[in-house]
């Protein structure tokens, strides 16, 4: 699949949304664009390309996706931003159904204008925030569930702790993934905290960021993947290993180790 060529202008500067800001720019060296929001990067779009990802962080959530069964898959998306992840799974997993969960209804309204998204049923959009949804969520509806939530650089306080977390697993079918998408700074205490905290939830837990972001050496982005069954498949896959810029895996023990010294966040 690839997206039509966008034929209007994009828009001059930022224009108001709910929560402020957002604006669209144009990439100078590539195809795509980025869209700002608030002036913080939140989605890159290769319009022709829908599996051209750019973000390194959104490469290794399609890489651990991709260790799941074959097929279409239910997939819920809690922050919306301009669908990057979404694109991309509806490219790679025809007959797909997925829902992206954005608060900002007039960001929302903008996505579905400035960019060409799969229509529904192959991805809803939703306007609520993510512990609204979570909390209504029918039992069990999702083979995959991605946080990718802000406010400005945090992940907001709600969504991190325990009873997050137990939300999150009934939403998931059994054999379902969850994957967290978490910015920390050295020694990272956030993606720590995090980790222990899903420890008490999942029975399976990995810890997915470049080796310089996961050894405490700069801020960066790390993915957390939680399952009701093995994720061995995500420590052996090559995508991540041999990517553009290849990751490392911690799973199960190392994970425990990675949290030790870590509390879970209850509240």
């Amino acid at each position: 699949m690839t997206g039509r060529r966008h034929t209007q202008p994009w828009p001059d500067g930022p224009v108001p949304i709910d929560t402020g800001t957002a604006q669209v720019v144009v990439a100078r060296d590539h195809p795509g664009v980025t869209l700002l929001v608030n002036g913080v990067p939140s989605s890159f779009i290769d319009p022709e390309h829908p599996d051209h990802l750019e973000f390194e962080y959104l490469e290794q959530m399609a890489a651990a996706v991709a260790t799941l069964a074959d097929g279409p898959l239910r997939v819920v998306h809690l922050g919306g931003g301009a669908c990057t992840l979404a694109r991309a799974i509806d490219a790679a997993r025809p007959g797909s159904r997925q829902v992206a969960v954005e608060v900002d209804a007039r960001l929302v309204e903008l996505v579905r204008t400035w960019f060409d998204l799969p229509r529904p049923p192959a991805l809803r959009l939703r306007t609520t925030d993510a512990v609204t949804w979570l909390s209504q969520a029918q039992p069990g509806l999702a083979d995959v569930v991605v946080r990718d939530v802000f406010a400005h650089d945090q992940v907001p306080a709600d969504l991190v702790t325990v009873a997050a977390a137990q939300a999150v697993a009934r939403a998931l079918a059994p054999g379902g993934l969850y994957l967290a998408n978490c910015v920390d700074w050295p020694p990272l205490p956030n993606a720590r905290a995090e980790a222990a905290t899903l420890i008490t939830v999942f029975a399976h837990v990995a810890v997915v960021a470049e080796t310089g972001v996961l050894r405490g050496r700069r801020y960066g982005n790390l993915v957390l993947a939680a399952s009701d069954t093995s994720l061995q498949t995500l420590a052996s896959s090559r995508a991540l290993r041999h990517g553009v810029v290849p990751a490392r895996v911690l799973l199960d023990d190392e994970v425990g180790t990675f949290a030790a010294a870590a509390a879970p966040i209850t509240g």
